[in-house]
This record gives C-alpha cells, sequence and structure tokens, in this order.
C-alpha cells in the first residue's frame, strides 16, 4: 500500500463567530456556557448572530427570560422560545433544530450537563446543519461550573459591576486547540456593544 494513502489530510478552517477580538467560537459545533451570567453571554452571542434565534428551556425552570432585561443586550423579537416538559426533549429539539439548520444560533438552557454521547450527537446534527448553508451554533448553558463532555469550549460569565459600572469576567476555561484565558469585559450603556477592558490570565 503506497504510504500517501495513510497520510492525514489537516481539519478544514470551521467558520466561527468573532465576540471580540480573541474571543471567537466555532460554527457548527457545541458550546458550553456557565457561571452566573451564563445567560448574558447567550444573550451576548445572539447579538453578534443574525436572524431568529432558538431559546430551549424546561417547562419546570421558575426563572425565565425578561424581555425588558434582554433589551439590555439584543431584540428579543429575534427569540422563538420553546419550552420541554421533560428533560429528554430539551436536548432532542436542540438536535433537530440544529440538524434543520434554520436558525443561525441554539440555545439549550438545561438544569444539568449532559453526557457524552448527547453532546456528540448535537456536534453531528450541527454539522449537517450547516451543509445547505450558513452552519448553525449550539450553545449549551448549565448551572455551577458547567462539565459537559465533548463540548468544543466552555465559558464562564460573571458579574462584577461596580456602582453604575456594569462590568463582566469571562473565562475560556477549555477549548480544542485554545489554552484557558480571561477577559474584563464592560458594557458602557444598555444596549451598547461590548468592549474589553483589559486581557488578563486566568
Amino acid at each position: 500500500m503506497s504510504t500517501h494513502l495513510l497520510r492525514r489530510a489537516p481539519e478544514r478552517a470551521r467558520p466561527h463567530l468573532t465576540l471580540l477580538p480573541g474571543i471567537t467560537l466555532s460554527q457548527a459545533r457545541v458550546h458550553e456556557a456557565c457561571g452566573a451570567a451564563r445567560r448574558s453571554f447567550a444573550l451576548w452571542l445572539a447579538s453578534v448572530c443574525s436572524g431568529p434565534v432558538l431559546w430551549i428551556s424546561p417547562t419546570w425552570e421558575p426563572g425565565q427570560l425578561n424581555p425588558d432585561g434582554m433589551r439590555d443586550f439584543v431584540d428579543p423579537g429575534r427569540f422563538i422560545f420553546v419550552s420541554a416538559a421533560r428533560a429528554n426533549d430539551l436536548l432532542w429539539t436542540m438536535e433537530e433544530a440544529l440538524r434543520a439548520g434554520a436558525v443561525p444560533l441554539v440555545v439549550a438552557d438545561l438544569p444539568a450537563p449532559p453526557a457524552l454521547t448527547p453532546v456528540r450527537r448535537l456536534h453531528l446534527a450541527a454539522e449537517q446543519g450547516g451543509t445547505l448553508g450558513p452552519a448553525p451554533l449550539g450553545l449549551l448553558l448549565t448551572p455551577g461550573e458547567g462539565g459537559a463532555q465533548g463540548i468544543e469550549s466552555r465559558w464562564r460569565m460573571t458579574p462584577c459591576h461596580q456602582a453604575r459600572l456594569r462590568i463582566w469576567h469571562l473565562e475560556r476555561l477549555r477549548a480544542r486547540t485554545l489554552p484557558p484565558r480571561g477577559w474584563q469585559l464592560q458594557q458602557r450603556a444598555p444596549g451598547a456593544g461590548m468592549n474589553l477592558v483589559e486581557p488578563e490570565t486566568v
């Protein structure tokens, strides 16, 4: 057998969304956000996407998004909300939405981190969703420190506001090809974009 048949081709670069310089998320993949401001991170991500956003959450979760608070980041009219009555339906709905590729961003607000097999299925669905158009991106919101297995990257966002200053600490806890890193972010006014205050190491 010819040795050239055994050479591994380099992995082609995936399209990605850039929130700020150095803060990017690969499309056609599934990422995880944890921390007290994980929903704010998801809304910030939605603000850099174009088109509708699908937000999936459990019916038994008492805390639901407030449209008035959403306006601090993004137009709530862009969102399609889906409530699932069973835990398994949350991931099934996300998988089907990613596979359809009809929306650029699918967010699942989960009560606990999913296992490895469901995450692999979500990755495959996101890749299939990008075959006929722009690749969708999946975001899992998990409580505590997160811990979903097999995700492309894990982010933690926590508020550290000072008086009237809207400030957050963002950390990239893990990524397949990038080291951990942290950033200080500031939103100068509700509805304004995020600004990088000072990059720092975790």
